[in-house]
């Protein structure tokens, strides 16, 4: 892998989420999370009147569908033909796209999730840019903070990048799969169209078109 696999425009087609152009001008993902809560906001004032202000900062488009249970905090959009489930808990700083799936037990926290999302069952996803039609199995969860409290890098084979955050969960490109109680360990960017085994821990970055079989036995995508 390259530098270049990491940017914005190699993991995700901007068409697919209302901060593309926000995220247009970032040459890594995680760069967008600083501002996020910000960006969200700044999106309100274009929003049309198929959404609708459930409370201050927390604006919901009128087809998507959200249980009664569910906490939304702001700033928040949740887009159309969405489903938030019962139990959800959206802590703020979240942009959930058109058709996607927010489950049972899961919390979001400064995270975005492009169009087609599906998160259903028991993951957490902070501080992490899920793309177009990314999936996370039952138990999936992106771990954002390091056990020392440390700042994050991304790993590429030997070489270290720092983010300058201490918060950094997963950048998942497009169609990218997960299986159920998988850990994708802070700084974790995973390319487009990969496949994610159950049960993996993983940490740094991964090629697209790859089969994850445990975090480092790694193949092409056939």
């Amino acid at each position: 892998m390259t530098l270049d696999d990491l940017t914005v425009l190699n993991l995700f087609d901007l068409q697919h989420t209302l901060l593309g152009q926000y995220l247009l001008g970032f040459r890594y993902p995680w760069e967008a999370l600083e501002s996020l809560g910000d960006a969200i906001r700044a999106l309100f004032s274009s929003l049309s009147s198929d959404y609708e202000e459930r409370s201050e900062g927390v604006f919901v488009h009128k087809s998507a569908r959200v249980a009664p249970t569910a906490f939304l905090g702001a700033p928040c959009i949740i887009d159309a033909e969405t489903e938030v489930r019962h139990c959800a808990f959206v802590r703020g700083s979240a942009l959930v796209g058109e058709g996607c799936v927010v489950g049972n037990s899961v919390e979001l926290k400064n995270a975005v999730l492009f169009d087609g999302v599906q998160v259903p069952h028991f993951n957490y996803v902070g501080d992490s840019i899920l793309g177009y039609k990314s999936h996370l199995g039952a138990g999936a969860v992106t771990s954002n903070v390091k056990g020392d409290r440390s700042p994050v890098f991304i790993r590429v084979g030997e070489e270290k990048i720092p983010t300058g955050r201490k918060k950094v969960g997963a950048m998942l490109g497009d169609n990218v799969e997960v299986g159920c109680n998988s850990v994708l360990n802070p700084g974790t960017v995973v390319g487009r169209r990969s496949l994610v085994y159950p049960l993996s821990s993983l940490r740094g970055a991964y090629p697209a078109d790859s089969i994850i079989k445990d975090g480092r036995t790694v193949v092409p995508r056939r």
